[in-house]
């Protein structure tokens, strides 16, 4: 069984791999059942999801009418006008076929302008608030992809009190000397405040450039043999306070789940710059 732990102040103990459903964006509703049903093998009870991510929701909710009490459901919303982020919301909740949302999440805030939207007058945040007071959501989060994901997280927990944080994390990419540094600040803040972090990416190979897309992976070409797989993962949870969401594509889940059940500490350095050198990483974003 993949261990389990505090996800931040919510009270909720959450096992360290949460599901990515980016990867049922495209599954049939069998498909769906299977994935679902391997989670709870191996005692997965944390499910992140999203309006945008296709069929997920959708297949996700016949699911949840029998197993709620099972997970810990979050989804998210890229609307950034109140009333926008609400109508996402009332779709989510009909989708999922639940009555209330565990962690309701701002999808990709790493735009200068959209933030902009989002904290002013009539922006998403108002909605969170309002639903959060409602009862229609219990936590509220904020997620980002690409190199500024921790620093505007960070401005965003400077305008307001977030349960949650979701952002990349791998071994190449805290290579970078700016993203590590704003990410460890990032780190520094939400351990004073015992904010949750989730993080993303962990098996990411490379962009996929111009190469044709046969993983349902959007940003990156992922690894793909068990070994690499496993120390990646590895190291991603060799960061201790945190959760790891598996990639966006089912052929890849009985793979980390399965590393993530063997995890006793993080691989040295010398033997990820081995597998770096070896499958040809590269940065996923610069």
């Amino acid at each position: 069984m993949i261990q389990k732990q505090a996800f931040g102040r919510t009270g909720h103990q959450s096992t360290r791999v949460i599901f990515g459903s980016y990867a049922l964006s495209k599954a049939t509703q069998t498909e769906a059942n299977q994935a679902l049903t391997l989670l709870q093998k191996y005692g997965v009870n944390h499910i992140d999801t999203a309006p945008m991510y296709g069929n997920a929701e959708k297949v996700i909710g016949p699911w949840l009418t029998k197993h709620r009490s099972d997970f810990f459901i979050a989804t998210k919303t890229r609307r950034r006008s109140r009333q926008g982020a609400l109508d996402n919301l009332e779709r989510s909740l009909k989708r999922l076929h639940v009555d209330c949302i565990d962690l309701w999440q701002m999808h990709g805030l790493t735009g200068p302008a959209g933030w902009e939207t989002v904290m002013g007058p009539d922006g998403a945040l108002e909605a969170f608030i309002e639903a959060r007071d409602t009862g229609l959501v219990r936590f509220l989060g904020v997620t980002g992809h690409g190199v500024k994901a921790p620093a505007m997280h960070i401005r965003s927990l400077e305008r307001f009190d977030f349960d949650s944080v979701l952002l990349p994390y791998n071994y190449l990419l805290m290579q970078n000397p700016q993203y590590a540094a704003d990410f460890n600040t990032l780190i520094e803040i939400c351990r004073r405040r015992n904010v949750a972090i989730q993080t993303i990416k962990s098996v990411a190979l490379r962009p996929w450039g111009g190469r044709p897309k046969t993983y349902n992976t959007y940003f990156y070409e992922p690894l793909e043999t068990p070994k690499t797989i496993e120390k990646s993962v590895h190291w991603a949870l060799g960061f201790s306070e945190s959760f790891i969401i598996t990639a966006g594509d089912i052929r890849l889940l009985p793979k980390m789940l399965d590393a993530a059940t063997r995890f006793e500490k993080r691989p040295p350095d010398s033997e990820m710059n081995a597998i770096v050198d070896s499958v040809g990483m590269q940065p996923v974003f610069s």
